[in-house]
């Protein structure tokens, strides 16, 4: 949900945007890279 409120807040932002918007989520699975990944690729369109 953060994500896709972020997405239609900026569709393209930078990579520190991401990080910053995500900053209140905890993951303990996979760490931030790859979500930052996806975010990223989804705001270029790539998914």
């Amino acid at each position: 949900m953060t994500a896709k409120a972020l997405l239609d807040a900026n569709p393209h932002p930078a990579r520190e945007s991401i990080k910053e918007a995500i900053s209140g989520n905890l993951c303990r699975c996979t760490g931030y890279r790859k979500i930052v990944d996806a975010i990223e690729a989804a705001g270029k369109g790539e998914l």
